[in-house]
């Protein structure tokens, strides 16, 4: 009998820290099962493929990072899609689907996926799937599992189609049929998730109009444009009208009752509770849909070799070893954060030049405890100093399989899990799928297929993925789970760097650069029983401790040795003080936010010096913390600076004193608490600066609140100021965001 040809379609992914990379090679995985056939590359790969001439479906994966920008491995096919030498039809041949990843705590929402789309319409590509936006900030997976669910029906549509095309039997634009694949449409409903009744009468309208047309049909159904003006069709999670369970997974609701009680007459009644390893009703009853079992791709095996023990970073060529010459903690003892202040000597170190506004990584290793944990759990520890071997297994069915790029060829099992896998990285549902394979207890491997099903999404984010939850926490809450160390290597996503702000200005501390940072904690939970230190605030915490100085101890007179640490630079080439000196601009920095402020101010008082004719604009800084006394960072500096001039306006809030002072004063009227607060008490002149002097705006800090409370307050600032309503208020600030007088260094 002749071979059953499998049509052809190509994966393209780019990835910051492997998820958009593991979707990808999701898709590739599964093609098979549906008589299709992959190839799958990195974006940055283009040796591999060719967009110019390719003549089947195209299915991008790609995520943002940093302040929208793309991931490293997507940078440069961005830089070559965006040149404007480019025709017009350059793409006319290409049809493709694309399903963005993002964060919504973020400026700047999928941003690279966005981008990619845009400039693809423009040189002439054509969807044949609408697109899809996943945000993080709410679980991807209420966008991504049903748009992977469409997106097999739309490639065999697309394939049919431009095989017809190709013999000449249509001649019908492929923007037209898009959305009209040989299968029912789905019109796709503005609504909030976290709104059960608005889901129920989204869903009542729809099925009404078409009893078909229901998001339980949308594995085999495409997606239609909602308005003809709109010629990129898309989904996120606010555009489907989802059912009552994804309304409550995406409100944070559990499926599993937290509290229940138990008991007959006469009997105390036993509250039961819900936690990582333990479900209630009704998910505890339910049939599960558990995602495929990731094919396994690596062999990996531990060679007694005699090598030598690595204590840096394997990158070292790109990196800077540098002393960290002082260390201050800025907060009082009594504060409820501990905030750091160190000093790095990079005066041997020349290439490494920054200006105020710049970033840098700092490559911090896993803590050894939980290295040693690791160990104990995998029955590894008398063989922590072999050399781990690992290559691809020969029978692996993984499309596009390669030996992780951050796994060198010669280093120790205990170098690997100490400088190379993210072993704090909170584990993903494919993995957790893996780890029923080799749990032996039936109650707990019930537990972890709950956790990784759609069923269990609720209960996913509530134990795992809120609580930032780790594998060594998840291997400790499951004691009959037992990992090869493949697995690991397979699943665990590379230690990344972790970047903070510089905090001071070359022109006032030549040879050194000054950063700021909360040393922080994670609390215990129901799968962490014992709360924990940030893995790297936590590690320059206790490397700085002997030549730390804080209120209260002087520093000794003694010289011990000064610690070192690596780091490689992150330059910012936008969040910078303007250009052009006479340009005002306004800074909203609470918390450690205000540590890039600290450097503009430090390089401004030094130009006002060396130019004082030059023509200087207004400086205003909005700074908030809790308690005037105890954490008020940068006080005398910053007071410094307004006594000098350098800063024109500085207004600050507390947000608990003001507490104490109602209770002692109820009839006071109350003081600005947060930030927004006092940007709204000084609207008129924000508005001014902004809107008619063409000024400048920064904001730095928590991006989870803050961000979005100093936003909704410029909006509508500007509403009230220009007279708009809400959508043009909305637009009028992306317009500044676009003309980059609107810029943000904010993390979650």
């Amino acid at each position: 009998m002749p071979c059953e040809v499998k049509h052809r379609f190509l994966v393209l992914y780019g990835s910051q820290k492997g998820q958009a990379q593991s979707i990808a090679e999701g898709i590739a995985d599964e093609a098979g099962e549906h008589g299709l056939v992959a190839d799958i590359c990195c974006l940055n790969e283009n040796h591999k493929y060719n967009l110019e001439k390719e003549n089947s479906p195209v299915v991008f994966v790609v995520s943002t990072t940093g302040d929208g920008e793309p991931p490293d491995n997507a940078l440069q096919f961005v830089k070559r899609i965006k040149k404007k030498t480019l025709p017009s039809d350059h793409y006319k041949h290409l049809c493709y689907a694309l399903l963005a990843l993002g964060d919504t705590n973020y400026a700047n929402f999928c941003n690279c996926g966005k981008t990619i789309d845009h400039r693809l319409q423009e040189v002439g590509a054509k969807h044949f799937y609408a697109t899809g936006h996943a945000d993080d900030g709410v679980g991807l997976e209420l966008v991504v599992d049903p748009w992977l669910a469409g997106l097999w029906e739309a490639i065999k549509g697309a394939l049919s189609k431009m095989a017809s095309d190709r013999e000449g039997h249509s001649n019908t634009d492929l923007t037209d049929s898009a959305a009209n694949l040989s299968s029912p449409d789905i019109k796709l409903n503005l609504l909030s998730l976290a709104d059960d009744q608005n889901c129920e009468s989204a869903r009542a309208s729809e099925e009404a109009a078409d009893s078909k047309s229901t998001f339980a049909a949308l594995s085999s159904a495409s997606v239609t444009q909602t308005t003809a003006s709109d010629p990129s069709p898309t989904f996120s999670a606010e555009d489907i009208g989802l059912d009552s369970q994804s309304a409550d997974i995406a409100a944070g609701v559990s499926k599993s009752t937290p509290e229940t009680q138990t008991g007959d007459v006469g009997f105390s009644h036993a509250v039961l509770k819900a936690s990582l390893t333990c479900s209630l009703p009704p998910l505890s009853e339910s049939s599960l849909n558990v995602p495929a079992l990731p094919p396994p791709y690596l062999d990996v095996s531990l060679q007694e070799d005699a090598i030598e023990e690595v204590n840096a970073p394997l990158n070292k060529e790109a990196l800077h070893e540098v002393p960290i010459s002082r260390a201050v903690q800025l907060t009082r003892g009594d504060s409820v954060k501990t905030a750091l202040l160190l000093e790095l000597d990079i005066a041997a170190h020349p290439t490494l030049t920054f200006q105020p506004g710049d970033s840098f990584d700092v490559f911090c290793p896993n803590r050894a405890s939980e290295v040693g944990e690791m160990l104990r759990r995998l029955g590894l520890q008398d063989q922590r100093n072999h050399r781990v071997q690992v290559s691809l297994r020969k029978d692996t069915k993984k499309k596009g399989a390669q030996v992780p790029s951050y796994v060198p060829q010669n280093i120790t099992l205990q170098c690997l899990l100490t400088r190379c896998l993210e072993i704090r990285s909170v584990p993903k549902k494919a993995f957790l799928r893996a780890l029923v394979e080799v749990t032996g207890d039936g109650v707990q491997r019930r537990r972890l297929q709950e956790l990784s099903s759609k069923q269990g999404a609720a209960d996913y984010n509530l134990y795992v993925r809120d609580p930032s939850l780790s594998v060594v926490d998840l291997l400790a809450a499951f004691p009959s789970c037992s990992p090869p160390l493949s697995l690991l290597i397979e699943h665990l996503p590379k230690l990344q760097p972790r970047p903070y702000s510089a905090a001071s200005s070359s022109l006032r501390h030549p040879g050194k650069l000054h950063f700021v940072f909360n040393a922080v904690e994670f609390p215990a939970c129901s799968g962490r029983p014992a709360g924990r230190k940030g893995l790297c605030t936590g590690w320059l915490s206790e490397l700085i401790n002997p030549i730390l100085v804080y209120p209260g101890r002087t520093q000794s007179s003694d010289s011990p040795g000064l610690p070192k640490i690596h780091v490689s630079l992150r330059p910012n080439c936008s969040f910078r003080p303007p250009a052009d000196p006479s340009v005002p601009f306004i800074m909203v920095g609470p918390g450690t936010g205000v540590a890039p402020f600290i450097g503009f101010l430090q390089q401004r008082e030094k130009e006002r010096e060396e130019s004082p004719e030059a023509a200087f604009g207004e400086t205003w800084l909005f700074f908030g913390c809790r308690h005037k006394d105890r954490d008020f960072l940068f006080r005398e500096e910053l007071e410094g600076f307004v006594s000098s001039g350098t800063l024109s306006h500085l207004k600050v809030c507390f947000s608990r004193d003001d507490q104490v002072e109602e209770e002692e004063a109820p009839t006071s009227p109350a003081a600005p608490r947060y930030v927004q607060h006092n940007l709204l008490l000084n609207s008129q002149h924000i508005t001014d600066i902004l809107l008619k002097q063409n000024g400048c705006l920064y904001v730095c800090g928590d991006a989870k609140n803050m961000a979005k409370d100093v936003n909704d307050s410029l909006m509508e600032m500007i509403r009230a100021e220009l007279q708009l309503d809400q959508l043009d208020a909305m637009k009028r600030l992306a317009g500044l965001r676009e003309e980059k007088r609107y810029l943000q260094d904010i993390w979650g």
